[in-house]
């Protein structure tokens, strides 16, 4: 089973798994395809983060391929700024994660070789593909950032104007950056031609990465944090990802009856909302990089801690969160094979088109993520040299009796726990298959989108009389569209006790899930 956003994504994946790959292969070439069919929410100038399961060992693994920021990132080289700029040359002061990950997901546990993988991804960018929908919209609503990069939209706005939905994009440069990268491994990317050409662009406009920073990128495995639901393992990445804001919530959600609240009623979303904020407020006080600060896990995700935390929300009232707006660009897959090796993995360049710089003739669009870093030198994520960001990405995976049966995530920032909540009540408390748990009405509280507000955006299906509920209870809620993309694009597979796959995509999206 293989679920993405993007249909032609999934198609790649069980493409390299009838070829003989396993969900390891499988997993880097969707990964790949949506660097290119999906160029607005991810890219091989961003970051990615792995959960793997491994049949033969019977164990779950995390590999964190996110970037630090360059040697010359200092506060000092922003004096005079509030904030780090979120789009151009300045905006790019991490070195991006993306093909780092995919070797070494394939050298730990692949079948195939990086050609073989990437050979869909090739494909779809020399020879083109039908453009989606959703990144007609993206586009449009970003026409001028784009605009002012001329290499980016020289490639994203072809005669300056927006791609038609269904036209054939083409992009020949970056399928032969993919193509070096097939050919020579990661060392193309952060040793050859393609470090030189991006580093070289950059230092063109006062950029901060250099040579040296490529050269000495490695992300590295990392034993991912566990916390329980109902009689459910739960696995998240650790720290610099906000994966613990999941477990924290679900477990201060076991002291609430929800079956017996009824899904979509008040008694539902309520708890299930102040759980999340009383969450968030620990993840930014504590969230960073933890070479650099400790994060104090052991407490946060304990079940004394959960207690304490279902025992703070008020059953009748929303509580006050303060939190820092986010860019919410990115995807979420997964891939499970016919040995039960399961991969749920998240990737991402930040804001929608990252820095909205793409590097020279390499085709490689740039992240944004390090304009996240605080320019506050008490703050815990404070950009310091070589240190990775506070990241949004949490691919997540329960396991039932220590194996594989829910691989979750989804799009969306400062929605991504959130979803991720509703997904695994929705399956756990009330039975509902991976497809009925991402289509039911979703919401999104707080900061998303770049925006700064405590609003919570309800979809227009949720029944009249829970918003009206939640009103009265003090949540300033705004509806939105019925299946409205603000909240995110979820997916998910589940594994039965028989063995049997289900897929679920989001109806918000361009995804498939391809299974036999």
């Amino acid at each position: 089973m293989v679920v993405s956003p993007h249909y032609l994504a999934s198609a790649a994946g069980a493409r390299i798994l009838q070829k003989g790959g396993n969900a390891f292969d499988a997993a880097v070439a969707v990964s790949a395809c949506l660097a290119v069919v999906y160029p607005h929410m991810t890219g091989l100038g961003g970051d990615a983060f792995w959960l793997a399961y491994s049949r033969a060992d019977r164990a779950v693994r995390a590999y964190n391929a996110s970037g630090r920021s360059g040697r010359l990132a200092t506060r000092e080289r922003f004096a005079g700024e509030t904030s780090i700029p979120q789009r151009g040359a300045h905006s790019v002061i991490t070195v991006p994660g993306m093909a780092d990950g995919w070797d070494a997901v394939l050298k730990a546990y692949g079948r195939l070789s990086m050609a073989e993988v990437l050979e869909p991804a090739i494909g779809y960018a020399m020879d083109g593909f039908p453009l989606s929908r959703d990144q007609h919209e993206t586009t449009a609503s970003r026409f001028g950032v784009l605009q002012e990069q001329p290499v980016t939209a020289a490639i994203y706005l072809p005669n300056g104007s927006v791609p038609a939905i269904g036209s054939r994009f083409v992009q020949r440069e970056l399928g032969a950056s993919l193509r070096a990268i097939a050919a020579q491994g990661k060392d193309a990317f952060y040793k050859g031609e393609l470090a030189r050409k991006i580093v070289r662009y950059l230092s063109e406009r006062d950029g901060l990465l250099t040579i040296d920073d490529f050269a000495d990128h490695s992300g590295k495995w990392v034993e991912p944090i566990t916390g329980t639901y109902r009689g459910h393992e739960l696995y998240q990445v650790p720290p610099n990802s906000q994966g613990f804001t999941g477990i924290m919530a679900l477990q201060a959600l076991e002291h609430f009856d929800l079956r017996a609240a009824g899904h979509g009623t008040f008694d539902y979303y309520h708890p299930i909302i102040e759980a999340l904020k009383l969450s968030f407020r620990d993840r930014d006080r504590y969230l960073t990089d933890p070479d650099f600060a400790e994060v104090p896990l052991n407490r946060l995700l304990s079940k004394d801690y959960a207690a304490q935390l279902a025992g703070a929300i008020d059953r009748s009232r929303a509580s006050s969160v303060a939190t820092r707006p986010v860019g919410s660009d990115t995807a979420y897959a997964a891939v499970v094979d016919e040995d039960g090796n399961a991969v749920s993995f998240i990737q991402s360049l930040y804001f929608e088109f990252g820095s909205a710089v793409t590097a020279g003739d390499t085709g490689i669009l740039l992240q944004n993520r390090g304009s996240f870093f605080s320019l506050d030198p008490g703050h815990v994520n404070r950009l310091e040299p070589n240190k990775r960001t506070f990241h949004t990405l949490m691919p997540a995976m329960a396991l039932r009796e220590g194996k594989p049966f829910l691989l979750y995530g989804t799009q969306g920032g400062e929605g991504q726990p959130q979803t991720q909540t509703a997904i695994v009540t929705r399956i756990v408390d009330f039975g509902m298959d991976p497809q009925t748990a991402v289509s039911e009405p979703r919401w999104v509280w707080g900061r998303t989108w770049g925006e700064q507000t405590q609003d919570l955006k309800v979809e227009s299906r949720v029944s009249p009389e829970t918003i009206d509920a939640l009103k009265r209870a003090g949540h300033a809620v705004r509806t939105v569209g019925d299946f409205d993309g603000i909240v995110g694009h979820a997916h998910a597979i589940v594994i039965d006790e028989n063995g049997f796959r289900s897929g679920g995509t989001d109806p918000r999206c361009d995804g498939a899930a391809v299974g036999w």
